[in-house]
């Protein structure tokens, strides 16, 4: 086994602790801190194999300059939404340069199922829940093997804002169908290319993106989703099962991006939504 480089930035002491710990005990050299100038001044952020952070960035006028480095690896900035008070929380994993030692995929979904069944103990009092607005970001090798536990992580939060009732909900169908998309369809199941999921979750309803860095698809070309006939369909029969489940759904231009949003009540009919920006290539998939 290779002995990976990561860094653990979380003013919770306890879980930092148990991170750094269990981490440890993998065989990995773990750096940790709880100061957030501190994790911001280094420069070497870009020599870690992977990044485990729960700080957001500032958006206020008095803010410190943050650079480019440390914004991509580190920092997840939330906006909250409204006049409304709320609790914000973020987390952020970025294995974006695990793939300059052998890539293993076997330990690193140890390390990230790790990281998430501990991260889920210290995110559930009950008496912030209600105001909560969280961001929750993935960047990972493209790998299905990692897949599941992110996608487990994810479906406990949504949970727990009481968004889903678990034994219910189809939102797991969803998010699977998106993550595989991405993985198979999109980076040809090629670890060398990165997918990025991103959630953010209020109690009123939950944004989901998925982004892979293939070459897209022509959204315009999978049958119609409105029409629970085509689901039957082998051609996008992924895609399909996604606009029937979600709210809402939208592609970017290029189709290696798809913005996915689940409420608490199916109230409107999912539509298909084209971007209006030819220019944006972010990402989605087929």
């Amino acid at each position: 086994m290779q002995k990976r480089r990561i860094l653990v930035v979380d003013n919770n002491d306890e879980l930092r602790a148990i991170l750094d710990q269990v981490l440890g005990r993998l065989g990995h050299a773990v750096t940790s801190t709880g100061n957030r100038q501190e994790a911001l001044s280094w420069e070497d952020l870009d020599q870690f194999d992977l990044i485990i952070s729960d700080l957001t960035e500032d958006l206020g006028p008095n803010a410190p300059a943050v650079g480019e480095l440390q914004r991509k690896h580190l920092l997840v900035p939330v906006s909250p939404n409204g006049a409304q008070p709320n609790v914000i929380k973020a987390f952020k994993m970025g294995a974006a340069n695990y793939l300059r030692l052998p890539y293993n995929k076997d330990e690193l979904r140890q390390i990230v199922e790790e990281t998430l069944s501990h991260k889920l103990k210290y995110v559930d009092d009950p008496n912030v829940l209600p105001h909560v607005h969280e961001k929750i970001e993935f960047e990972l090798p493209s790998d299905l093997s990692l897949m599941n536990g992110v996608l487990q992580y994810l479906l406990e939060r949504v949970a727990k804002l009481g968004l889903i009732k678990p034994e219910r909900s189809n939102l797991f169908i969803a998010l699977d169908e998106a993550f595989v998309n991405a993985v198979k369809h999109g980076n040809k199941n090629d670890p060398s290319k990165l997918v990025r999921i991103t959630a953010e979750l209020t109690p009123k309803e939950a944004s989901f993106t998925v982004e892979d860095e293939g070459e897209g698809f022509n959204v315009q070309d999978i049958p119609d989703p409105c029409d629970p006939a085509n689901l039957f369909k082998s051609s996008g029969r992924g895609v399909l099962l996604i606009y029937n489940i979600m709210d809402e759904v939208e592609y970017n231009a290029q189709g290696n991006r798809v913005k996915m949003v689940k409420r608490p009540e199916a109230s409107a009919e999912t539509q298909l939504v084209e971007s209006s920006s030819p220019n944006d290539k972010h990402a989605g998939n087929g």
